[in-house]
């Protein structure tokens, strides 16, 4: 198989580790991928070298010490995205915050094993001599599908109660079962999950819902009581009965879409969100975006697109001007992911999203979204003062143009007169 440049890159740091008499294994979830068949994203280095030691072998320039109190460096490739992590042996102090440890001590490859998630993610793996090192079962768990804590699974989420999260996350995307013991862990500290800076836990949802297993990612989030401490909002749709078909419905949706935008999953998951009605739906899910602390383009995006939801129907009679706006916009193909999943969730025919697809498809751009004929310039050129009848005007022009029944600048002009007369 042909490696890519980050595996060259990481072969590498290992090799110059261990030419200078130090200890060097992959670790971590790159050694999950690879004894699964899968290239690794990225790839990190475990080793006896003190993060000065990894500063002064590779060089200042080369190197950042984003985590050295913790015993890491970021060794930085020779190509993009072909940065190396490379972290000292370390046991690590209480977990006070629930986030993060009090203090490390840099110590043996096996303690440091022993203080990782997850079975799976604590093994090494010397890529010179093509040997696995794995003292903690990680193998055996692999070979049976099953997503186990290292150790006591109460004591591993303690320490980090953001692994409540991603052990639902590995056991979906991976298709694994929850070792029980882990899977009870979750459930009993569930209520705990908010301890997590919203900013992590909105990674997690993430990673859930962009992949294809996003549906029983979320099935799996519900049952173990995290969804409701997450996304409490949706807490009545599982817990009322009058509502539990909208719950069957979501999670029928999140199979469904086919979608590797997060924006997409997250409105398809939100989109029967129990409110008094739409105003105030797309309200709460404002809030739960700003909470969840979403950048300005992901909340508007999934706001725009729970807003959207019935956009398309009755596409083949709707005013060209408003068909030919929703189609002109880019995030249009979005919609028609969130569309295609609510229709076919609720047995719906897709007429007319297919009218729309075939519309969109076989349009020129520059008939779905024209330059205008009349700017706001030409308006204040006639003596028209900016205000509430500026923008109206423009609009009916548009829509003129829009539904093909002018085409030049004249005829524009012309309609605008007739406009102002009345």
């Amino acid at each position: 198989m042909k490696h890519t440049d980050p595996y060259i890159t990481a072969v590498d740091v290992v090799r110059k580790l261990r030419d200078a008499g130090f200890q060097a294994l992959w670790a971590g979830g790159c050694v999950r991928d690879l004894l699964l068949h899968k290239e690794p994203k990225d790839f990190d280095v475990a080793t006896n070298a003190l993060p000065e030691e990894v500063r002064t072998l590779f060089g200042k320039k080369r190197t950042l010490a984003v985590g050295a109190s913790f015993g890491v460096i970021i060794v930085r490739g020779h190509q993009p995205d072909c940065d190396v992590e490379v972290a000292t042996f370390r046991s690590e102090g209480p977990y006070l915050d629930g986030r993060r440890p009090e203090h490390v001590k840099f110590t043996t490859a096996e303690e440091d094993a022993q203080r990782r998630d997850f079975t799976i993610n604590g093994m090494f793996y010397d890529p010179i001599n093509d040997a696995i090192f794995d003292y903690v079962g990680g193998k055996a768990d692999l070979n049976q599908h099953i997503i186990r804590a290292i150790g006591n699974p109460l004591a591993r989420m303690q320490e980090d109660k953001l692994r409540l999260l991603r052990a639902i996350r590995f056991a979906a995307t991976l298709h694994f079962q929850l070792e029980e013991a882990t899977r009870q862990a979750v459930h009993t500290m569930a209520d705990q999950i908010n301890v997590v800076s919203p900013e992590r836990i909105a990674d997690e949802l993430r990673k859930m819902l962009i992949h294809p297993t996003r549906g029983q990612a979320i099935e799996l989030v519900q049952q173990t009581g995290l969804l409701k401490q997450v996304l409490p909002e949706l807490a009545p749709l599982w817990e009322a009965s009058e509502y539990n078909h909208l719950w069957l419905q979501t999670l029928d949706r999140l199979k469904l879409v086919s979608t590797h935008i997060f924006e997409t999953a997250f409105a398809t998951l939100l989109l029967d969100l129990p409110a008094a009605g739409p105003a105030e739906r797309l309200e709460e899910i404002f809030e739960i975006c700003k909470r969840l602390r979403f950048s300005n383009h992901s909340l508007n995006l999934v706001h725009w697109l729970v807003q959207q939801r019935n956009s398309l129907e009755q596409a083949s009679v709707m005013k060209l001007s408003r068909l030919k706006r929703l189609l002109a916009s880019e995030d249009c193909p979005h919609l028609f992911e969130l569309i295609a999943a609510d229709l076919s969730s609720r047995k719906q025919p897709l007429d007319d999203l297919e009218f729309c697809r075939q519309y969109r498809d076989h349009t020129p751009r520059e008939v779905l979204n024209p330059p205008p004929l009349i700017s706001g310039n030409d308006l204040i050129d006639l003596g028209i003062k900016s205000g509430p009848q500026f923008k109206k005007l423009l609009t009916q022009i548009q829509d003129a143009q829009l539904e093909e029944q002018i085409e030049t600048r004249e005829e524009a002009f012309v309609l605008l007169s007739q406009i102002l007369q009345k």
